[in-house]
């Protein structure tokens, strides 16, 4: 399975602001810093805020922030709200499932537990502890000003 380029920016944002704990961060700066679209860092972090994982403010000293403590951010809570769905192969969607070994193949519930178990993995896990090594990252962000 391979995460959306939506659910790695949205963990790639919080991760920063999770760093960055003694002011705002503005979008430029994380398009920036990842070297990667603005334009797709609005809607990522417009929806962060829409599902309370940052809070945002707008005008000249505007920005973002986590909503509540990077220990407080399950890590698969946030891939189950970015991820459009969880169909890792064509028989998980009724609507568009044309394979004839559906009516009597194991391999779907198989393919079920392992999604079920990488969920439960990073259900285990929180922002706080992907940046556990926060000396090196912190040497990565840019300065204050």
């Amino acid at each position: 399975m391979q995460l959306t380029r939506y659910t790695d920016y949205s963990l790639r944002v919080l991760v920063y602001l999770g760093m960055k704990t003694e002011r705002l961060a503005t979008i430029t700066e994380l398009a920036e810093f990842y070297a990667i679209s603005r334009n797709h860092l609005v809607k990522v972090v417009h929806h962060l805020a829409q599902q309370g994982f940052i809070h945002t403010s707008r005008g000249k000293n505007g920005g973002m922030t986590l909503a509540r403590p990077a220990q407080q951010i399950r890590i698969g809570e946030v891939v189950r709200c970015t991820e459009p769905n969880f169909e890792i192969a064509e028989c998980f969607n009724r609507a568009t499932n044309h394979c004839v070994l559906s009516p009597d193949c194991r391999l779907k519930s198989i393919l079920q537990e392992a999604n079920l178990a990488f969920l439960a993995t990073l259900d285990r896990y929180t922002i706080a502890d992907a940046i556990a090594n926060q000396g090196f990252l912190a040497s990565l962000l840019p300065k204050s000003t």
